[in-house]
This record gives C-alpha cells, sequence and structure tokens, in this order.
C-alpha cells in the first residue's frame, strides 16, 4: 500500500485455520487483514481493519511510545502487545487499538532502548512468555525466557545464545513446543533462523530448523505457527521494512514436516 502508516510490521498472529492474521507496526498500528488463498497457498492479503493505536485514555501514540514489537493472542481471545523503547506489555482493544491493562515488567528486566521484548508469546495454559532481544551485560550469555503467570515473572529457561543472532519473535505449536525466530544482521544483509524448543525437557530438545544466508528474505520480525484445515502445522512469517524504500513487507509461509 501507498498510505503513509504502512509498514513496519513486527508482531503477528494467524488465526482462523490460516484464514485470517492479526499485526501491529512500529509506528503504532493495528492492522486486521484476510488471507487470500489458493489451493492453501497465500495469494493475497485484503485488509479488513486497521487503526492507529491509542493510550488508555484514547490519546493516540506517537513517537518512541508508538514502538509496538511482539504481539500474542490467548485462547481467551485476548490481546497483548509488548512496546520498546517506553518498554511495557498492554492489552489491545481490537475494534479501538486502545490499549489497557498495563502488565509489570520483570524487575531484572534490563535492556536497551531498541532491545526490548520482540519475542511475545503464549502457552497452551494461558501463561505469557517473553524474550528481549538485547540485554544488557549478557553479550555472550544464555537468553532468560520470561515467564507470566498468576501475576508474577519466573525464568521459565534460559535459551542458548548462538552467534549473532537475536531473538525477535516466538510462538507455541499445538504440541506446546516453543518455537523461536531470530535475526542476524550482516552486510549483505539480513539473516534469518528459525529454533525449536521443548521447555519440559531437561536439555530443552533445542532443534535448530532453518538458518538462511544473507539477504534470503527481508527483516523478518515475527513467526506465527499454525494449522490448515487439514491438520498440518505451518509457519507464517512477516517482515519489518522499517520503513525504508530499499527493504520489503514480506510474508513467508512454511510446511512442517515433523
Amino acid at each position: 500500500m501507498d498510505a503513509s502508516w504502512f509498514g513496519g510490521w513486527s508482531g503477528l498472529e494467524v488465526t482462523d485455520n490460516g484464514r485470517s492474521l492479526v499485526t501491529v507496526s512500529d509506528k503504532g498500528r493495528f492492522l486486521q487483514a484476510r488471507m487470500l488463498r489458493d489451493d492453501g497457498h497465500l495469494a493475497g492479503v485484503e485488509i479488513r481493519r486497521s487503526v492507529p493505536l491509542l493510550d488508555p485514555k484514547n490519546r493516540q501514540l506517537k513517537h518512541k511510545r508508538s514502538d509496538a514489537e511482539g504481539l500474542a493472542i490467548g485462547s481467551d481471545g485476548i490481546i497483548h502487545v509488548s512496546f520498546e523503547h517506553f518498554h511495557r506489555l498492554m492489552q489491545i482493544d481490537p475494534a479501538t487499538g486502545r490499549t489497557k491493562q498495563k502488565t509489570k515488567l520483570p524487575r531484572d528486566l534490563k535492556v536497551k532502548p531498541n532491545g526490548g521484548i520482540e519475542a511475545l508469546a503464549i502457552g497452551p495454559d494461558g501463561t505469557i512468555f517473553a524474550l528481549a532481544e538485547h540485554h544488557l551485560g549478557r553479550t555472550s550469555r544464555p537468553y532468560p525466557l520470561y515467564a507470566y503467570a498468576n501475576g508474577k515473572w519466573l525464568v521459565a529457561a534460559t535459551i542458548p545464545k548462538r552467534g549473532r543472532f537475536r531473538p525477535v519473535g516466538a510462538d507455541f505449536d499445538p504440541q506446546g513446543r516453543f518455537w523461536l525466530l531470530e535475526r542476524a544482521t550482516t552486510l549483505l544483509g539480513f539473516r534469518s533462523r528459525i529454533r525449536r524448543f521443548d521447555l519440559s525437557a531437561p536439555n530443552l530438545a533445542e532443534e535448530t530448523l532453518l538458518t538462511t544466508f544473507p539477504g534470503r528474505f527481508d527483516n523478518l520480525e515475527s513467526i506465527s505457527v499454525w494449522q490448515d484445515t487439514a491438520g498440518q502445522t505451518r509457519l507464517t512469517l512477516m517482515s519489518d521494512d522499517n520503513f525504508l524504500s530499499i527493504q520489503r513487507t514480506e510474508i513467508i509461509e512454511f510446511f512442517v514436516t515433523n
């Protein structure tokens, strides 16, 4: 689209067995769209609703307060969004875009202004899981995976840091496994990596399922794991173009074979 607000999509959820998507942008936009499919394959996207994000007093979010990064939808339909710069975790009213019900962040979460919670997911039991992109003082140490339930944050696991990749998106599959999308920036373009974990296993049963060469895809920042009407598990990923003409908004889909 040519609209000035279109772009910067950083959080994503695919719903209705692959027929709909919900996303938020770096500049405070909430968007719902229909996914047009041809024999199951994505053929286009038709926007249904697009509204600016508002604060609890119905004022439009502006500047760095509008930097929405992570998105997760619970089985109760409640939409949770994480923000950077002014770090916070809020709920969103999809009809109006108004943010509400602020959740306090973990006390020991110390991050850069542009390195907050980008990977946000909700587990099968409704627990909220959060991973920050850049932890201060933790350049080579594992990432703490925070879990929020019953009004408290705990560290559910520590995710091994491997190479220059940073966490930017997360989700759970129907089997309860944790999927992590990571990104690395190089002079030749962006790289993406997808890892999968079993949080109940002693060693997390870590698997690396995809690692791309630089420039294979654009700046993929969000991942949604879902099942189609045939029961096939799929991954949908979306890129953040940073509102730059040299980048693109891409939607990438994979079939999961194991």
